[in-house]
């Protein structure tokens, strides 16, 4: 099996650093990493860029995570199953690359090791291991966005349901671990959202920053 992962985790990661958020930019004479929050993720091109960029962007990035995710599954459907290969085993190689597209997303060899926070990649990848769990954070991103205008916090409470509904769910302690695992990912990757929404000086949607805005 060692191989096998390995060659996902690397295909999910090239997956993952494709920086669809710096094309998209880019195409339109824009360096995502030298405006706004300097981030390449679909917040930051959308309230830069506008809603149609920002749009793109969010469907590409989720895309790359499912793409990764699925992969194994169909190398066993269109191989009708690889001998020595089960069920369980597709299951770990479709995290594994899942795994991979989050480390490409956040840290892209094409962008200088730079890139995004990994919640639309994320999402993308859930939608096709853990549909349940994907639409329960949706709702959840959804509900909060609405109720707050924090995009970021938004982020966070979804991630953090996916274990929780994995565990109420009684999904595999694997999939626990990994949805887990995510969640402490994402919120690593926001600490600094973190700090802002205490300090009251996130930006909500809609909203313009006069000056430039700190790099997260």
């Amino acid at each position: 099996m060692f191989i096998p992962v390995l060659i996902t985790l690397l295909v999910g990661y090239l997956l993952g650093a494709l920086p669809f958020g710096y094309l998209v930019a880019r195409a339109k004479g824009v360096n995502i990493f030298e405006v706004g929050s300097r981030n390449p993720g679909a917040t930051n091109v959308r309230r830069v860029l506008g809603h149609g960029p920002g749009n793109l962007v969010l469907l590409l990035d989720a895309a790359k995570g499912a793409v990764a995710t699925f992969a194994p599954y169909g190398w066993r459907l269109a191989t009708d199953g690889p001998a020595g290969l089960g069920p369980d085993q597709f299951g770990t190689l479709a995290i594994a690359g899942l795994i991979g597209a989050l480390l490409g997303h956040s840290f892209s060899c094409f962008t200088g090791f730079r890139g995004g926070k990994g919640v639309a990649t994320g999402v993308g990848g859930f939608i096709v291991l853990f549909p349940p769990g994907a639409g329960i954070a949706l709702l959840i991103f959804g509900v909060t966005l609405a109720l707050t205008r924090y995009v970021s916090l938004g982020s966070l409470l979804g991630a953090v349901s996916l274990p929780v509904s994995a565990w109420l769910l009684g999904q595999s302690l694997v999939l626990i671990g990994m949805s887990a695992a995510v969640a402490l990912f994402v919120i690593v990757r926001h600490r600094e959202n973190i700090s802002r929404i205490l300090n009251g000086t996130e930006l909500k949607v809609g909203q313009k920053r006069e000056g430039p805005d700190p790099k997260s």
